[in-house]
Protein backbone atom coordinates (compact mmCIF):
# COMPACT_ATOMS: atom_id res chain seq x y z
CA UNK A 1 0.00 0.00 0.00
CA UNK A 2 2.83 2.36 0.88
CA UNK A 3 4.90 1.87 -2.26
CA UNK A 4 2.49 3.45 -4.81
CA UNK A 5 2.67 6.70 -2.81
CA UNK A 6 6.44 6.46 -2.55
CA UNK A 7 6.72 5.67 -6.25
CA UNK A 8 4.78 8.83 -7.12
CA UNK A 9 7.37 10.81 -5.17
CA UNK A 10 10.30 8.99 -6.77
CA UNK A 11 8.84 9.38 -10.25
CA UNK A 12 8.68 13.13 -9.69
CA UNK A 13 12.49 13.11 -9.53
CA UNK A 14 15.01 12.72 -12.33
CA UNK A 15 15.42 8.93 -12.83
CA UNK A 16 19.11 8.82 -11.89
CA UNK A 17 18.52 11.03 -8.86
CA UNK A 18 15.68 8.74 -7.79
CA UNK A 19 17.88 5.69 -8.33
CA UNK A 20 20.62 6.97 -6.02
CA UNK A 21 18.13 8.30 -3.45
CA UNK A 22 16.35 4.93 -3.28
CA UNK A 23 19.54 2.95 -2.79
CA UNK A 24 20.88 5.37 -0.18
CA UNK A 25 17.54 5.18 1.64
CA UNK A 26 17.58 1.37 1.58
CA UNK A 27 21.08 1.42 2.99
CA UNK A 28 20.03 3.77 5.80
CA UNK A 29 16.94 1.69 6.60
CA UNK A 30 19.04 -1.46 6.74
CA UNK A 31 21.42 0.21 9.18
CA UNK A 32 18.39 0.88 11.39
CA UNK A 33 17.22 -2.72 11.05
CA UNK A 34 14.06 -1.74 9.17
CA UNK A 35 14.46 -3.66 5.89
CA UNK A 36 14.57 -7.27 7.02
CA UNK A 37 12.26 -9.29 4.81
CA UNK A 38 11.45 -11.88 7.47
CA UNK A 39 11.13 -15.62 6.78
CA UNK A 40 10.52 -16.50 3.16
CA UNK A 41 9.04 -19.72 1.76
CA UNK A 42 11.70 -22.38 1.29
CA UNK A 43 12.38 -22.82 -2.41
CA UNK A 44 16.06 -23.87 -2.67
CA UNK A 45 17.38 -24.46 -6.18
CA UNK A 46 20.70 -26.08 -7.18
CA UNK A 47 22.11 -24.40 -10.31
CA UNK A 48 25.69 -24.16 -11.63
CA UNK A 49 26.85 -26.23 -8.67
CA UNK A 50 25.61 -23.50 -6.32
CA UNK A 51 22.78 -23.66 -3.76
CA UNK A 52 20.34 -20.77 -4.33
CA UNK A 53 18.06 -20.21 -1.29
CA UNK A 54 15.29 -19.17 -3.64
CA UNK A 55 15.15 -18.68 -7.42
CA UNK A 56 14.47 -14.92 -7.46
CA UNK A 57 17.53 -12.78 -8.08
CA UNK A 58 18.40 -9.16 -8.69
CA UNK A 59 19.52 -8.46 -12.25
CA UNK A 60 22.73 -6.58 -12.96
CA UNK A 61 22.58 -2.83 -13.44
CA UNK A 62 20.89 -1.69 -10.24
CA UNK A 63 24.08 -1.80 -8.17
CA UNK A 64 26.88 -1.31 -10.66
CA UNK A 65 29.68 -0.87 -8.12
CA UNK A 66 28.60 -3.29 -5.39
CA UNK A 67 27.95 -0.41 -2.97
CA UNK A 68 24.56 -1.63 -1.75
CA UNK A 69 24.94 -5.39 -1.52
CA UNK A 70 23.89 -5.69 2.13
CA UNK A 71 20.91 -3.37 1.73
CA UNK A 72 19.62 -5.20 -1.34
CA UNK A 73 20.16 -8.62 0.24
CA UNK A 74 17.76 -7.61 3.03
CA UNK A 75 14.89 -7.50 0.51
CA UNK A 76 14.81 -11.31 0.32
CA UNK A 77 16.52 -12.05 -2.98
CA UNK A 78 17.88 -15.57 -3.40
CA UNK A 79 20.91 -14.11 -5.15
CA UNK A 80 22.30 -10.78 -6.28
CA UNK A 81 24.12 -9.80 -9.45
CA UNK A 82 26.16 -6.60 -9.42
CA UNK A 83 27.88 -4.70 -12.24
CA UNK A 84 28.35 -4.35 -15.14
CA UNK A 85 31.93 -3.51 -14.21
CA UNK A 86 34.82 -2.71 -16.56
CA UNK A 87 38.59 -2.85 -16.03
CA UNK A 88 38.92 0.94 -15.81
CA UNK A 89 36.44 3.47 -14.38
CA UNK A 90 34.30 5.21 -16.97
CA UNK A 91 31.53 7.82 -16.77
CA UNK A 92 29.16 6.18 -19.24
CA UNK A 93 27.14 8.01 -21.85
CA UNK A 94 26.13 11.68 -21.54
CA UNK A 95 23.06 12.52 -19.47
CA UNK A 96 20.12 12.30 -19.69
CA UNK A 97 20.39 8.57 -20.32
CA UNK A 98 17.59 6.98 -18.29
CA UNK A 99 13.91 7.39 -19.23
CA UNK A 100 10.69 6.07 -17.73
CA UNK A 101 7.65 5.12 -19.79
CA UNK A 102 5.09 4.53 -17.02
CA UNK A 103 2.19 4.11 -19.45
CA UNK A 104 3.83 0.86 -20.58
CA UNK A 105 5.65 -0.17 -17.40
CA UNK A 106 8.93 0.31 -19.21
CA UNK A 107 12.33 1.98 -18.95
CA UNK A 108 14.80 2.97 -21.64
CA UNK A 109 18.43 3.32 -20.66
CA UNK A 110 21.63 4.14 -22.49
CA UNK A 111 23.86 4.22 -19.43
CA UNK A 112 26.92 2.86 -21.21
CA UNK A 113 28.52 0.78 -18.42
CA UNK A 114 29.05 3.75 -16.10
CA UNK A 115 31.04 2.38 -13.15
CA UNK A 116 33.97 3.06 -10.84
CA UNK A 117 36.13 0.26 -12.22
CA UNK A 118 36.72 -3.31 -11.14
CA UNK A 119 39.15 -2.51 -8.32
CA UNK A 120 36.59 -0.33 -6.55
CA UNK A 121 33.87 -2.97 -6.95
CA UNK A 122 36.13 -5.61 -5.39
CA UNK A 123 36.85 -3.30 -2.45
CA UNK A 124 33.14 -2.74 -1.92
CA UNK A 125 32.36 -6.46 -2.00
CA UNK A 126 35.14 -7.19 0.47
CA UNK A 127 33.55 -4.74 2.94
CA UNK A 128 30.07 -6.23 2.59
CA UNK A 129 28.74 -8.69 5.16
CA UNK A 130 26.59 -10.58 2.66
CA UNK A 131 27.62 -14.23 2.27
CA UNK A 132 24.91 -15.39 -0.12
CA UNK A 133 25.16 -16.10 -3.83
CA UNK A 134 26.76 -13.11 -5.56
CA UNK A 135 27.10 -12.80 -9.32
CA UNK A 136 29.48 -10.22 -10.76
CA UNK A 137 28.72 -8.99 -14.27
CA UNK A 138 31.75 -7.98 -16.37
CA UNK A 139 32.12 -5.98 -19.59
CA UNK A 140 34.61 -4.09 -21.70
CA UNK A 141 35.59 -0.43 -21.57
CA UNK A 142 33.93 1.71 -24.24
CA UNK A 143 37.28 2.70 -25.77
CA UNK A 144 38.74 -0.80 -25.95
CA UNK A 145 38.70 -1.89 -29.62
CA UNK A 146 36.32 -4.77 -30.19
CA UNK A 147 39.20 -6.95 -31.42
CA UNK A 148 40.78 -6.56 -27.96
CA UNK A 149 37.58 -7.05 -25.98
CA UNK A 150 38.74 -10.44 -24.72
CA UNK A 151 41.58 -8.73 -22.86
CA UNK A 152 39.09 -6.66 -20.87
CA UNK A 153 36.93 -9.65 -19.99
CA UNK A 154 39.96 -11.64 -18.88
CA UNK A 155 41.24 -8.73 -16.78
CA UNK A 156 37.89 -8.44 -15.00
CA UNK A 157 37.55 -12.18 -14.53
CA UNK A 158 40.92 -12.35 -12.79
CA UNK A 159 40.07 -9.43 -10.50
CA UNK A 160 36.59 -10.56 -9.41
CA UNK A 161 37.18 -14.31 -9.29
CA UNK A 162 37.91 -14.56 -5.56
CA UNK A 163 34.83 -12.53 -4.59
CA UNK A 164 32.25 -13.97 -6.99
CA UNK A 165 29.91 -16.93 -6.63
CA UNK A 166 29.56 -16.77 -10.40
CA UNK A 167 30.69 -14.37 -13.13
CA UNK A 168 28.44 -13.12 -15.94
CA UNK A 169 29.97 -12.16 -19.28
CA UNK A 170 27.90 -9.30 -20.69
CA UNK A 171 28.15 -9.17 -24.49
CA UNK A 172 24.59 -7.98 -25.05
CA UNK A 173 24.22 -4.38 -23.90
CA UNK A 174 23.07 -2.20 -26.81
CA UNK A 175 24.77 0.84 -25.28
CA UNK A 176 28.45 0.05 -25.96
CA UNK A 177 29.46 0.37 -29.59
CA UNK A 178 29.93 -2.96 -31.38
CA UNK A 179 29.53 -4.99 -28.16
CA UNK A 180 26.75 -7.17 -29.57
CA UNK A 181 29.11 -8.14 -32.37
CA UNK A 182 30.63 -10.54 -29.82
CA UNK A 183 27.45 -12.65 -30.09
CA UNK A 184 28.40 -13.66 -33.63
CA UNK A 185 29.54 -17.27 -33.80
CA UNK A 186 33.21 -16.73 -34.67
CA UNK A 187 33.73 -13.93 -32.16
CA UNK A 188 31.86 -15.78 -29.42
CA UNK A 189 33.77 -19.00 -30.03
CA UNK A 190 37.09 -17.21 -29.50
CA UNK A 191 35.85 -15.31 -26.44
CA UNK A 192 34.41 -18.36 -24.72
CA UNK A 193 37.51 -20.40 -25.49
CA UNK A 194 39.74 -17.80 -23.83
CA UNK A 195 37.46 -17.38 -20.82
CA UNK A 196 37.06 -21.10 -20.18
CA UNK A 197 40.82 -21.58 -20.38
CA UNK A 198 41.33 -18.78 -17.85
CA UNK A 199 38.57 -20.19 -15.66
CA UNK A 200 40.43 -23.49 -15.43
CA UNK A 201 43.69 -21.75 -14.51
CA UNK A 202 41.99 -19.62 -11.85
CA UNK A 203 40.24 -22.68 -10.42
CA UNK A 204 43.66 -24.27 -9.83
CA UNK A 205 45.03 -21.10 -8.26
CA UNK A 206 42.05 -20.49 -5.95
CA UNK A 207 41.09 -24.08 -5.21
CA UNK A 208 37.51 -23.63 -6.43
CA UNK A 209 35.76 -23.31 -9.75
CA UNK A 210 33.65 -20.16 -10.17
CA UNK A 211 30.91 -20.71 -12.76
CA UNK A 212 30.69 -18.58 -15.90
CA UNK A 213 27.37 -17.35 -17.29
CA UNK A 214 26.79 -15.60 -20.61
CA UNK A 215 24.19 -12.83 -20.94
CA UNK A 216 22.59 -12.54 -24.37
CA UNK A 217 20.27 -10.11 -26.16
CA UNK A 218 16.58 -10.61 -26.91
CA UNK A 219 17.04 -9.33 -30.46
CA UNK A 220 18.50 -12.53 -31.88
CA UNK A 221 17.16 -14.53 -34.81
CA UNK A 222 16.28 -18.20 -34.18
CA UNK A 223 19.37 -19.39 -36.07
CA UNK A 224 21.57 -17.14 -33.93
CA UNK A 225 20.04 -18.56 -30.77
CA UNK A 226 20.74 -22.04 -32.08
CA UNK A 227 24.36 -21.17 -32.87
CA UNK A 228 24.87 -19.65 -29.42
CA UNK A 229 23.33 -22.71 -27.79
CA UNK A 230 25.77 -24.90 -29.68
CA UNK A 231 28.73 -22.87 -28.47
CA UNK A 232 27.45 -22.86 -24.88
CA UNK A 233 27.31 -26.64 -25.00
CA UNK A 234 30.64 -27.16 -26.72
CA UNK A 235 32.50 -24.81 -24.38
CA UNK A 236 30.60 -26.14 -21.35
CA UNK A 237 29.54 -22.70 -20.18
CA UNK A 238 27.86 -22.97 -16.80
CA UNK A 239 24.69 -20.93 -17.51
CA UNK A 240 23.09 -18.46 -19.89
CA UNK A 241 21.10 -15.38 -18.90
CA UNK A 242 18.25 -14.48 -21.24
CA UNK A 243 17.85 -11.62 -21.80
CA UNK A 244 19.30 -8.14 -21.75
CA UNK A 245 17.33 -5.07 -22.91
CA UNK A 246 15.90 -4.78 -26.42
CA UNK A 247 16.42 -2.22 -29.17
CA UNK A 248 12.86 -2.88 -30.33
CA UNK A 249 10.17 -0.33 -29.51
CA UNK A 250 7.27 -2.73 -29.86
CA UNK A 251 4.75 -2.00 -27.14
CA UNK A 252 5.76 1.63 -26.58
CA UNK A 253 5.11 3.09 -30.02
CA UNK A 254 4.00 6.70 -29.87
CA UNK A 255 4.47 7.09 -26.12
CA UNK A 256 6.52 9.92 -24.59
CA UNK A 257 10.24 9.06 -24.38
CA UNK A 258 9.79 6.00 -26.63
CA UNK A 259 12.01 7.54 -29.31
CA UNK A 260 15.02 7.77 -27.01
CA UNK A 261 18.01 5.64 -27.97
CA UNK A 262 19.00 2.78 -25.70
CA UNK A 263 17.77 -0.54 -24.41
CA UNK A 264 14.12 -1.05 -23.50
CA UNK A 265 13.21 -3.06 -20.39
CA UNK A 266 10.03 -3.80 -18.51
CA UNK A 267 6.63 -5.12 -19.50
CA UNK A 268 7.05 -4.74 -23.30
CA UNK A 269 10.08 -7.06 -23.16
CA UNK A 270 8.30 -9.90 -21.36
CA UNK A 271 7.06 -12.00 -24.29
CA UNK A 272 10.20 -11.50 -26.36
CA UNK A 273 12.47 -12.54 -23.48
CA UNK A 274 10.30 -15.54 -22.65
CA UNK A 275 10.47 -16.73 -26.25
CA UNK A 276 14.27 -16.62 -26.14
CA UNK A 277 14.23 -18.59 -22.87
CA UNK A 278 11.99 -21.18 -24.51
CA UNK A 279 14.14 -21.53 -27.63
CA UNK A 280 17.35 -21.73 -25.61
CA UNK A 281 15.91 -24.35 -23.27
CA UNK A 282 14.90 -26.55 -26.18
CA UNK A 283 18.26 -26.16 -27.90
CA UNK A 284 20.29 -26.76 -24.74
CA UNK A 285 18.29 -29.84 -23.76
CA UNK A 286 19.11 -29.45 -20.08
CA UNK A 287 22.89 -29.29 -20.58
CA UNK A 288 23.16 -25.59 -19.67
CA UNK A 289 20.76 -23.93 -17.22
CA UNK A 290 18.89 -20.80 -18.29
CA UNK A 291 18.31 -17.77 -16.07
CA UNK A 292 15.25 -15.85 -17.23
CA UNK A 293 15.06 -12.06 -17.07
CA UNK A 294 13.03 -9.46 -18.89
CA UNK A 295 9.57 -8.08 -18.18
CA UNK A 296 8.99 -9.73 -14.81
CA UNK A 297 6.56 -7.20 -13.36
CA UNK A 298 4.43 -9.62 -11.32
CA UNK A 299 4.76 -13.16 -9.90
CA UNK A 300 2.94 -14.69 -12.87
CA UNK A 301 5.62 -13.32 -15.19
CA UNK A 302 8.27 -15.21 -13.22
CA UNK A 303 6.19 -18.38 -13.34
CA UNK A 304 5.98 -17.97 -17.11
CA UNK A 305 9.79 -17.85 -17.34
CA UNK A 306 10.14 -20.99 -15.21
CA UNK A 307 7.54 -22.81 -17.30
CA UNK A 308 9.47 -21.77 -20.44
CA UNK A 309 12.53 -23.57 -19.09
CA UNK A 310 14.35 -21.13 -16.80
CA UNK A 311 15.88 -22.49 -13.59
CA UNK A 312 16.17 -19.06 -11.97
CA UNK A 313 14.75 -15.59 -12.65
CA UNK A 314 16.03 -12.05 -12.17
CA UNK A 315 14.14 -8.79 -11.78
CA UNK A 316 15.05 -5.11 -12.08
CA UNK A 317 12.49 -2.91 -13.83
CA UNK A 318 9.68 -4.74 -12.03
CA UNK A 319 11.25 -3.67 -8.76
CA UNK A 320 11.08 -0.03 -9.86
CA UNK A 321 7.38 -0.25 -10.75
CA UNK A 322 6.05 -2.74 -8.19
CA UNK A 323 8.40 -2.13 -5.26
CA UNK A 324 10.23 -4.50 -2.90
CA UNK A 325 7.08 -6.55 -2.21
CA UNK A 326 7.53 -8.06 -5.66
CA UNK A 327 10.48 -10.11 -4.36
CA UNK A 328 8.55 -11.77 -1.54
CA UNK A 329 5.43 -12.27 -3.66
CA UNK A 330 7.42 -13.90 -6.45
CA UNK A 331 9.31 -16.21 -4.11
CA UNK A 332 5.99 -17.27 -2.58
CA UNK A 333 4.38 -17.86 -5.99
CA UNK A 334 7.27 -20.00 -7.20
CA UNK A 335 7.36 -21.96 -3.94
CA UNK A 336 3.65 -22.63 -4.32
CA UNK A 337 4.10 -23.72 -7.90
CA UNK A 338 6.88 -26.10 -6.82
CA UNK A 339 4.66 -27.71 -4.15
CA UNK A 340 1.79 -28.22 -6.58
CA UNK A 341 3.94 -29.71 -9.36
Amino acid sequence: MLYPTLRALLFSLDPETAHRFTLDSLSALRALGLTRSGPLPSRPVPVMGLAFPNPVGLAAGLDKNGEYVDALAALGFGFLEIGTVTPRPQPGNPKPRLFRIPEAGAIINRMGFNNDGVDRLVENVQRARYRGVLGINIGKNFDTPIERATDDYLACLRKVYAQASYVTVNISSPNTTDLRQLQEAGELDRLLGALKKEQALLAQQHGRSVPLALKIAPDLEPEQIGAIAGLLRSHRVDAVIATNTTVSRQGVEGLPQAGEAGGLSGAPLRARATEVVKRLSRALAGEVPVIGVGGIMAPDDATEKIEAGASLVQIYTGLIYAGPALVRETVAALAGAQRSS
